[in-house]
């Protein structure tokens, strides 16, 4: 794996130091910048041009939120992962409908933390389930007609179990397919539907009716 250049946004110099330690002990993972505030994320964002930035919400000047929604416009291609201390799912909804890829709090053991971010650098984390049910509350009452995708049958069955947030191990098991072929389908749906991760395919199943919240 490459490595994954992250930049830390969080106003608290203990949870900056907290996430170094984190992270300095696996060598897929490379600090090229820190940050105490939403405009100096904003400024070393276009500096160094991070692979991914790990995003605190609460921070003085511009918060993570505002943040992340000018760097989505401006850098679609940097990966924003919201870090809180807070499981407040209002909050976390907000940080992905403005681009955000994914979500940890602050008191999880390291190592899901490290998990997680390999997941997210690589294109696969899931969607959690219950960030999956407002997503469907917020953009699928009612469902829209599906527009011509070209996806083919297994495609679409790949896309429901990603809105699903289902992981690609588990989608290979549940398709009696290999992992690899899973990401070569991922990768074709993305092309197909123009869109770069797993957020914006959850999205686009649910506003078309394609997935069942409860399923």
């Amino acid at each position: 794996m490459m490595t994954c250049r992250i930049l830390i946004g969080d106003d608290h110099e203990h949870a900056r130091q907290a996430m170094r330690m984190i992270l300095e002990n696996d060598p897929g993972f490379e600090i090229v910048a820190e940050a105490a505030n939403g405009r100096e994320v904003i400024l070393l964002s276009e500096e160094k041009m991070p692979d991914m930035i790990l995003m605190d919400i609460n921070m003085p000047m511009l918060n993570g939120l505002k943040a992340t929604r000018i760097i989505k416009e401006r850098f679609p291609e940097i990966k924003i992962v919201i870090v809180t201390v807070s499981d407040d799912v209002s909050d976390l909804f907000e940080a992905i409908k403005k681009g955000a890829q994914g979500y940890l709090l602050k008191n999880l053991n390291p190592s899901i933390w490290l998990e997680y971010l390999r997941s997210v650098a690589a294109d696969e984390a899931p969607m959690p389930r219950e960030i999956a049910r407002r997503i469907l509350r917020e953009f699928s009452q009612p469902p829209r007609p599906a527009p011509e995708s070209g996806l083919t049958v297994r495609e679409r069955e790949v896309l429901s179990c990603v809105a699903r947030g289902l992981s690609n191990k588990e989608i290979a098991c549940q398709l009696s397919i290999s992992e690899y072929t899973v990401k070569n389908h991922l990768k074709n749906i993305m092309q197909k539907l123009h869109m770069n991760n797993r957020v914006q395919l959850t999205r686009y199943a649910f506003e078309h009716g394609w997935v069942d919240a409860d399923s």
